[in-house]
């Protein structure tokens, strides 16, 4: 025998190594395995429920957004005597005819006072004005 010839024992101590060397290769791919299955199992599970997500919202209500608080009337006990006028009347009036209806003295003073608590109203949104010095409730 030469030194180049392999005798049985070597050959056999080789395949050996071989086998061990396989066998933690395949080891260390089973655990890879283990992890990579784990996190596909955990990409389907959020698959899912995004998918469901997607078919229950389009099902549900649009939500309706709050209704704005109602304007809040001044204290003062004028603007509830406007406000009365405005709830008996059935069409948008002028500050004039606001005064006759609340029994004012109709004077420039008087009406342009109504005028202001008119056009304050108005800002608050609790009355509207349709034309310049016409003044109504607003309709819903």
């Amino acid at each position: 025998m030469t030194g180049g010839e392999l005798t049985l024992g070597a050959v056999l101590a080789r395949l050996e190594e071989r086998e061990r060397d396989i066998a933690a290769q395949a080891e260390t791919t089973r655990e890879q395995i283990t992890q990579l299955t784990a996190r596909l199992n955990e990409l389907d599970r959020a698959a899912d429920e995004v998918r469901i997500t997607g078919k229950t919202l389009p099902e549900l209500p649009d939500p309706q957004p709050p209704a704005p608080p109602a304007p809040k009337l001044p204290d003062h006990p004028a603007y509830q005597q406007i406000m009365a006028v405005f709830t008996a009347a059935d069409h948008p009036l002028r500050a004039r005819q606001v005064c006759e209806a609340m029994d004012l003295t109709v004077a420039p003073n008087n009406i342009n006072n109504i005028r202001l608590k008119l056009k304050r109203l108005t800002d608050r949104g609790i009355l509207a004005e349709t034309e310049p010095g016409l003044f109504t409730q607003p309709r819903p």
